[in-house]
């Protein structure tokens, strides 16, 4: 377990049936503020949290939660991923993804990968709430301004399609993928992943050749369009970036 994550005993709870919860969300002001907006429910716990999208599958496999909150950008696995594994390795632990983004994409992906909830960060904050009860009954919850019926044609669509050459990555070269798009070197991904650097070496060039890319440039646009890693957003309107002020000739 790494220093981002902390893990609470479970209290007793006398006959009252406890939502135990898991929150994983790399921005720790976020994290917190959800944490109090779930514990002043009488039937939550929030038993664990995480910073680290690679130490969420292992944290859930220990404490076995009724759900987990997973942002959708997460360093080191991102969230659909943390969804999939989850929902594999655990599948009695219900994941709501919390996200920004309202487009199809994301949440037919996130449903695809076995989420139970997709709720976006601008709902209410009683959406929440009623999304943690909804799925621990074992119902999907969509917060607004997503409605069922549009969610369920782009699940339809979303089957038409061809199948995606990511699908034929393991898991575990979905997290090297991940940490290639993010900087990392074969040196790093080995020490942060626990295995030699040959074997980090050959994980990547599976990746390569898996996803047919030639270079860090390619990877990089696929990890975009993939949602790997957050899309780019242009500054807003009348935002202007600070200049780097020149020294003055000595």
């Amino acid at each position: 377990m790494g220093l981002s994550d902390t893990v609470k005993k479970e209290k007793t709870s006398g006959s009252r049936v406890t939502i135990r919860i898991v929150l994983a969300d790399d921005q720790n002001v976020v994290r917190e503020a959800i944490k109090c907006l779930l514990e002043i429910e009488p039937d939550f716990e929030v038993v664990g949290e995480t910073a680290d999208g690679l130490s969420v599958v292992s944290l859930i496999e220990r404490l076995k939660p009724e759900v987990l909150i997973v942002d959708v950008v997460m360093p080191g696995l991102y969230g659909l991923e943390i969804t999939r594994q989850v929902r594999q390795n655990s599948p009695r632990t219900a994941v709501i993804v919390l996200s920004r983004y309202v487009n199809e994409w994301y949440v037919t992906e996130a449903l695809r990968n076995g989420a139970a909830g997709y709720v976006v960060k601008q709902a209410e904050a009683h959406e929440l709430t009623r999304a943690v009860r909804t799925v621990a009954q074992g119902r999907r919850y969509l917060s607004s301004p997503l409605s069922p019926e549009d969610v369920q044609t782009w699940l339809l669509q979303a089957e038409r399609l061809s199948g995606d050459s990511y699908e034929a990555l393991t898991g575990r070269e979905r997290e090297v993928l991940q940490l290639v798009a993010e900087g990392y070197s074969s040196t790093r991904i080995a020490r942060r992943l626990s295995i030699s650097v040959r074997t980090a070496e050959a994980h990547r060039a599976n990746v390569m050749r898996k996803l047919r890319l030639k270079n860090y440039t390619a990877l990089i646009k696929y990890a975009l369009a993939r949602g790997v890693l957050p899309p780019i957003e242009p500054l807003p309107p009348g935002f202007r970036a600070l200049k780097r002020r020149r020294p003055m000739p000595q």
